[in-house]
């Protein structure tokens, strides 16, 4: 019952549990927590470090440096080297996301049953995500904390007359609007899984920190444990040795990038493994309003419309992001960078995330890293093109003087008579500042051996003791924010190992 950070050469750790979790996100964290609470000994395993709000950087550079994933510096390899968004840290990605609850879409059970023979999973998920929501204070932005930039996207939606449009439902407790989701939450409202259910684990099990698996022990084809070696989270030097043997189950949710790499390095071997993996790339629109609309004030994200998610395919949001990122996005440099930044304080962004068909895969190089190879498609390029032109509309409609689209190829900035300009904008991936954030696939669920790495449960085809419990089981795009259902399943797998 304990937390184990950083160890120097010399000082290995062993030790035995009933299971093994690696990683500590949506996934992970809320699969050891209902194991502790079952009375299983478990150890929940962490390559990053375990940060409290104190601890939370105040920049967007400090939040690369302390809680990202390889310093935020992953990009995807096809047509355009889009980042690939993940943290490192004790909570995983919840630490740095918005904390957006969205339940899983009705449809996709039907889906899921009839293309992947998933049956059985509506009635425990649903049920998982109901418990979720009363442990992890699920509320709606209140309106004191909403900001500006999410009051005027509200104006703009209704102007339109969009339905399904909504105030966001989020893990926060009494949000403050203070719009450091990015770089955490320093006020401790928002419900990230380090504050919550990692925690929990360390009081009735053991937590590492700082700790990266290199490799799931298998005897024959049964998981028996994890290794791996500490690594220290500045100066990055290696430390002591650690094995951990699991005498019922090893769950591995280490994300999607790296669970698919760490299941081939431990000598994992089936045809789907790294296939069919999937995301929600997203960019934005930047509206310059008259009135002062300070990003810095306000929730992060408070609005959000999935009015488009079926047709064309698209999620519409509000996004605030700190004054560096937005200077990036900002086309030139020297004395016209600093011109156009005097628009800082009137800048609202809003952006759109597509549920793309494109498919891609993971790999690992040579050095044993994971290799996202991904590219949109013509026809999601049409759906990111689409939902961007919409933005600058709703933008319109809420009072915007004009719009900057950050397109290669079309002009800096467009006025509302020049909307239409944006069906002429280039559908080469390479001019968009695009990111791909909400994950799936790579370990996907599914009953054909040939096309799956897990069943229904989460348990790797062929294997005894190993289940996989993150995103890379989930063989469909959401559509929607998935940390809701990444956590509701990754409880149902591990009621079922209970």
């Amino acid at each position: 019952m304990s937390h184990v950070a950083f160890r120097p050469r010399g000082e290995d750790l062993e030790d035995t549990f009933d299971f093994v979790v690696v990683g500590s996100g949506a996934g992970g964290a809320a699969a050891a927590s209902l194991l502790v609470r079952g009375g299983a000994k478990v150890a929940m395993v962490e390559a990053g470090a375990w940060r409290d709000p104190t601890d939370y950087p105040q920049t967007a550079f400090g939040g690369m440096r302390d809680l990202m994933d390889n310093f935020g510096a992953q990009v995807t390899m096809g047509r355009a080297l889009w980042p690939v968004v993940q943290a490192r840290v004790v909570g995983g990605t919840t630490v740095v996301n918005s904390a957006i609850c969205v339940r899983t879409p009705g449809d996709l059970f039907a889906q899921w049953e009839t293309e992947h023979g998933l049956h059985d999973l509506e009635r425990p998920l649903l049920a998982a995500e109901d418990r979720l929501e009363q442990a992890l204070t699920i509320e709606e932005v209140p309106a004191h904390a909403r900001g500006r930039s999410n009051e005027l996207a509200v104006v703009g939606e209704a102007a339109l007359g969009w339905p399904h449009r909504h105030v966001m439902r989020r893990y926060a407790k009494h949000c403050e609007g203070q719009g450091f989701c990015l770089q955490g939450c320093r006020a401790a409202k928002k419900q990230s899984l380090n504050l919550t259910f990692a925690p929990e684990v360390a009081a009735g099990g053991t937590v590492l920190s700082c700790a990266p698996v290199e490799k799931v022990l298998l005897e024959g084809r049964r998981a028996v444990g994890v290794t791996g070696t500490f690594r220290h989270p500045t100066s990055h030097a290696r430390g002591a040795r650690f094995t951990l043997r699991a005498t019922k189950a090893v769950l591995v949710a280490a994300s999607v990038t790296h669970t698919p790499v760490l299941l081939m390095k431990s000598g994992v071997r089936l045809p789907a493994l790294g296939h069919f993996f999937r995301s929600h790339p997203g960019t934005g629109v930047f509206g310059v309003y008259d009135e002062p609309i300070d990003l810095n004030v306000g929730a992060t994200q408070g609005w959000a419309s999935t009015a488009f998610r079926d047709q064309p395919g698209f999620k519409l949001e509000v996004l605030s992001i700190p004054p560096e990122l937005v200077a990036s996005r900002l086309s030139g440099g020297g004395t016209q960078l600093m011109q156009r930044l005097e628009d800082f304080r009137h800048l609202a962004m809003w952006v759109v995330a597509v549920r793309a068909d494109s498919v891609g895969r993971v790999t690992k190089s040579l050095f044993g890293n994971p290799v996202v190879h991904y590219s949109l498609n013509h026809a999601d390029m049409l759906k990111l093109r689409a939902g961007l032109k919409l933005l600058a509309q709703q933008h319109f409609a809420a009072g915007a003087r004009k719009v900057l689209p950050s397109i290669a190829g079309l002009p800096y900035e467009l006025t509302a008579d020049q909307v239409d300009l944006f069906d002429q904008a280039p559908l080469d991936p390479r001019a968009y500042v695009a990111i791909l954030s909400h994950l799936f696939g790579g370990a996907v669920m599914g009953r054909d051996e040939a096309t799956s790495v897990v069943d229904h449960r989460g348990r790797v085809h062929g294997y005894q003791g190993l289940v996989v419990a993150d995103a890379s089981v989930i063989p469909t795009n959401l559509g929607v924010n998935p940390q809701h259902t990444i956590m509701g399943l990754a409880q149902v797998f591990a009621e079922a190992l209970l």
